[in-house]
């Protein structure tokens, strides 16, 4: 994988100086578009790659439809744990995912994100899948949603530390697919 300058990854930088308050991150992988759709749409899939680094995957729900979950637990190295949620808007395969983004509880109750009380409840996320010569472009955009002025400020100021999150993550998925292909 390539760092942050070259043609295969981009963060949300520019971007986010055009659309304030907006997370965008992009990164070409080298695989096909339905493969890649694959590996953010199944449960086996989605354990061996998702969330950041060093942590483990266990999926509590996985319903991929309009209105579905994909509802986890992010375990820590130390044991500790963070759960999350998606709820399906949109699932248009092999092209496009929309869903929204929350921090929750075991039960799938959304809740304040841990490390911040001043966090946007909810994040609605757009990923776009693209296919050219056999590569794959995710772009993905991430906006607050009903959120406050207190909570977009504070989503906007953590853009730099979503970028990096967000990276490991990617790279994960890079290594992930590279093995699926193997």
């Amino acid at each position: 994988m390539t760092d942050t300058h070259s043609a295969n990854r981009t963060t949300s930088a520019p971007a986010a100086q055009e659309q304030a308050g907006t997370f965008v991150i992009s990164r070409t992988f080298d695989a096909p578009r339905a493969l890649v759709f694959k590996a953010w749409t199944q449960a086996e899939h989605l354990a061996r790659w998702w969330g950041p680094t060093g942590f483990r995957i266990e999926i509590a729900k996985l319903d991929l439809r309009v209105g579905g979950e994909f509802h986890y637990c992010m375990r820590m190295p130390d044991g500790n744990a963070m759960w999350g949620i998606f709820v399906y808007r949109e699932v248009t395969a092999p092209q496009q995912l929309v869903f929204v983004n929350a921090f929750a509880d075991e039960q799938g109750h959304i809740v304040r994100a841990p490390f911040c009380a001043t966090w946007p409840l909810e994040v609605l996320s757009t990923l776009s899948f693209t296919e050219h010569d056999g590569k794959t472009t995710l772009t993905m955009h991430g906006v607050p949603l009903g959120a406050s002025a207190e909570e977009c400020s504070m989503f906007e100021a953590g853009i730099g530390s979503m970028e990096q999150g967000w990276g490991g993550t990617l790279d994960q998925l890079a290594a992930h697919l590279a093995r699926m292909q193997a």
